[in-house]
């Protein structure tokens, strides 16, 4: 028996069955008390007899199993919670007053964390500030357009104050689109967008970096699209910006692991914002999405923050380096003309 309570010692305490513990737990109390008191000492095998024998030890035997099981069953619960809570953690979201943006702040609020984000418009935020101020929500937020360097810079600067100096979680959301045949592309179009959706995320991955690998625990996650994937008919040059943030993504997967920064990228198809307003008002459009998307709907905003949240949270910890398309099946779908 007392080499059984070695080889129990020797157990993590996940292994631990909760009538194993309290069964041994016993066992070693009358062994230290039988070793205490040599004159009130008795065999193991005698001590087991009594116990067993004992309708008060007995029922003391069940009460220790009870509380143990309690016990244990509340630690297994709190350590589930916490791996689905981001309480105490901090996140900068840019472009969060519209859109996905929107939905990634509400959400990633919702699950406990500090937000701070980013708008153009100042009016915008500050509607938008006050609206989360009334749901509770712990936000903050200044004005920014993310294509501006000095403007990046002073974001960072801001969030290092609010945040004292640490950052859990990026999310580079700002993004905008041109669409046009490539050949009626200009310079000026090409610069707008590949300036807003791939020199924006870049230079706050730097920025931010100190004050991610300060928080000892960093997650980013970038917003790409579908088009990085696979061909869509134009916006071309949209496709090249958000292919490369794909490409980004993974490099600093592997560059960053060393600090304890994630990086990870999602990838929407057609999603109900103001940014494909125009589009999905076309009827004779939807159909033609729809046609190509097994789920045969257009994509809602907190489809999309329900996944970037769950990649900054502790349950994604070892996820890092992937592309994840949230796009109802449309990149996946072949011909599928058979069985309509």
């Amino acid at each position: 028996m007392i080499n059984d309570l070695f080889q129990f010692n020797q157990k993590s305490l996940i292994q631990i069955q909760p009538c194993e513990y309290s069964v041994k737990f016993l066992e070693r109390e009358f062994h230290h008390s039988s070793q205490s008191h040599p004159t009130r000492g008795i065999s193991h095998c005698n001590c087991a007899q009594r116990i067993s024998g004992s309708q008060q030890q007995n029922k003391h035997v069940l009460r220790v199993r009870e509380l143990t099981k309690t016990t244990m069953e509340n630690q297994e619960s709190s350590m589930r919670g916490s791996r689905w809570s981001l309480k105490g953690t901090t996140a900068l979201v840019t472009g969060g007053t519209r859109g996905i943006g929107h939905a990634v702040v509400e959400e990633l609020a919702e699950f406990g964390a500090t937000v701070f984000t980013c708008s153009r418009n100042e009016e915008e935020l500050n509607k938008c500030l006050n609206e989360w101020k009334e749901k509770g929500f712990s936000v903050y937020g200044s004005v920014c357009d993310a294509s501006s360097p000095s403007q990046r810079e002073e974001l960072i600067r801001q969030v290092a104050s609010a945040f004292n100096g640490k950052l859990n979680i990026l999310v580079n959301n700002a993004g905008t689109n041109v669409r046009k045949p490539t050949i009626e592309y200009t310079a000026e179009d090409y610069s707008k967008v590949m300036t807003t959706n791939l020199d924006s995320a870049y230079h706050l991955c730097q920025l931010a970096y100190p004050l991610l690998k300060e928080s000892g625990n960093g997650s980013i996650v970038f917003i790409s699209s579908v088009a990085s994937l696979i061909s869509v008919g134009t916006g071309s040059i949209y496709a090249v910006s958000k292919a490369a943030i794909n490409q980004l993504t993974k490099n600093l997967a592997c560059e960053w692991a060393k600090d304890n920064i994630r990086s990870n990228c999602v990838a929407p198809w057609y999603t109900k914002t103001s940014l494909v307003e125009q589009f999905i008002a076309n009827k004779e459009f939807v159909d033609e999405v729809l046609s190509r998307t097994p789920i045969k709907r257009i994509a809602e905003t907190h489809e999309v923050s329900a996944l970037v949240t769950f990649l900054c949270l502790p349950a994604a910890s070892y996820i890092t380096g992937q592309t994840v398309s949230v796009d109802g099946g449309f990149t996946v779908n072949g011909f599928s003309g058979l069985f309509k």
